[in-house]
C-alpha cells in the first residue's frame, strides 16, 4: 500500500531506508527523489541574466519612483482632504510636474516588471525584491532628499536586508507535486 502520489515500491523504501525507521510523510516525499537507496532533493531552475534584470527593475523602480513623489510633491502646498474640489484640482495639478510624472513612470515600470517577475517565480520569491526597495528608499531618502533617519529605523533596515538574504538562498519557484498541478478531475481520481 502506497501514500498518496507515490507507487507502492517508493513509499516501502522510504520507510524501511536501511535502519528501518526513516519514515516520511507523503508531503516530504512528493517533493524529494529518490536515487537507489539515497535520498536527493529535487532541483532548482536557476535564474538566466534576464530575470535578474527583471528582478533588479523591480527593486530599483519603485523605491526611485516613491522617491520621484516624494521630491514633487515637497514644493506643492499641502492637500486638505476638507475641500473635495481643492483636493480633485491640487491631485491633477501635481500629475503634471516633472517629478510627479518621472514617479508614476517609474512606478508603471515598477508593477509591468513586478507582474514579469509573479509569471516565472513565487511571490515569497519576488516579495522580498520589493522589501529590498525600503534599503534604497532610506539611502535615496537620506542623501538625495536629505530626510533626518533615526537609528532604529536604520536598524530596521538593517534586518530587512539580512531578511532578504535568507530568502533570497531558497528557489524562485515552488515544485508541487503532480497531483497539485493536476486538473481537478485528474486528482479527484
Amino acid at each position: 500500500m502506497g501514500a498518496p502520489g507515490l507507487d507502492s515500491e517508493t513509499w516501502d523504501r522510504s520507510i524501511h531506508h536501511k535502519s528501518g525507521c526513516l519514515i516520511l510523510d507523503a508531503y516530504f516525499a512528493s517533493r524529494v527523489g529518490f536515487s537507489g537507496d539515497r535520498i536527493t532533493e529535487m532541483s532548482h531552475p536557476k535564474l538566466n541574466l534576464n530575470q535578474y534584470l527583471i528582478l533588479g527593475l523591480v527593486a530599483i523602480c519603485a523605491p526611485l519612483g516613491d522617491t520621484c513623489l516624494s521630491r514633487g510633491m515637497k514644493p506643492l502646498p499641502a492637500i486638505s482632504l476638507a475641500h473635495p474640489g481643492e483636493l480633485a484640482l491640487s491631485l491633477v495639478g501635481a500629475v503634471f510636474t516633472p517629478w510627479i510624472a518621472a514617479g508614476i513612470a517609474l512606478l508603471i515600470g515598477f508593477f509591468a516588471s513586478y507582474l514579469t517577475a509573479l509569471s516565472w517565480a513565487d511571490l515569497t520569491f519576488v516579495l522580498p525584491a520589493t522589501a529590498f526597495g525600503n534599503v534604497i528608499v532610506a539611502f535615496l531618502s537620506r542623501f538625495w532628499l536629505h530626510e533626518p533617519i533615526s537609528l532604529a529605523r536604520w536598524a530596521g533596515i538593517a534586518l530587512i536586508t539580512v531578511g532578504v538574504g535568507f530568502v533570497a538562498q531558497g528557489p524562485s519557484r515552488t515544485e508541487l507535486p503532480a497531483e497539485v498541478n493536476a486538473p481537478p478531475e485528474v486528482a479527484a481520481r
